[in-house]
């Protein structure tokens, strides 16, 4: 484990955003990872899709501690305890899941790790911050919107959020979720289009993480 539970959420919620990423050729994702850690990205969250995905994270999280030093990586898409103990096992410093298990919080949270369950109402997210949730991720977020958000830190101020599904790379719309009282968001596809992964664009992918970076920072002033 190299970085604690307290290293990893300072980092998510100094920087106000991490990537999510998967890709089936190892070389692909160490590219995104290498672009995303050169415009200034330190959180990474490779996810739990497609056959043998957690060889190629077990590849990616070795690779990145000598070449990525300060990024942290961490896995999404984790559904069960099981496969939490898994990815742990391969270097993951965070997990994170669409959506709240118990049985992956008492996992996670006795290994000293952040997990991030998704919530889609007010009563799961209560049940995942009576279970040691610091930080719980409102999903999917193009279904429940900014109007959500509002309404459940009204009577829940305390509660820590990142919102990932429906989140733009533009200042109007990050504006609106940060306005709304997330504290991070998580960017996937639209961070990283398709066309610019075909063409091997890996300077695009850079400039647009600094853009992005320096937007959340001048939104949150």
């Amino acid at each position: 484990m190299r970085f604690n539970k307290i290293q990893v959420l300072n980092t998510m919620l100094d920087t106000g955003m991490i990537p999510v990423f998967y890709h089936k050729d190892i070389d692909v994702a160490k590219s995104v990872m290498k672009a995303c850690y050169e415009g200034g990205v330190r959180v990474f969250e490779f996810t739990n899709r497609g056959d043998y995905a957690h060889e190629l994270f077990a590849e990616l999280s070795k690779w990145a501690a000598t070449d990525c030093p300060e990024m942290i990586v961490g896995v999404g898409s984790i559904v069960d305890a099981p496969t939490a103990a898994l990815y742990i096992q391969l270097g993951a410093n965070f997990v994170v899941g669409p959506l709240f298990n118990p049985d992956v919080a008492k996992l996670v949270n006795r290994r000293g790790l952040p997990y991030i369950p998704g919530c889609a109402s007010v009563s799961e997210l209560g049940c995942a911050q009576e279970l040691g949730c610091e930080l719980c991720k409102i999903f999917p977020g193009d279904v429940l919107g900014t109007a959500f958000v509002k309404g459940l830190k009204a009577p829940m101020p305390w509660s820590m959020l990142l919102v990932t599904g429906g989140v733009q790379p533009e200042e109007e719309n990050l504006k609106a979720w940060f306005e709304a009282g997330v504290n991070c968001v998580g960017m996937g596809s639209k961070l990283f289009p398709d066309k610019l992964i075909a063409a091997g664009d890996w300077h695009a992918i850079s400039r647009k993480c600094e853009e992005v970076l320096e937007l959340i920072r001048r939104i949150r002033k």
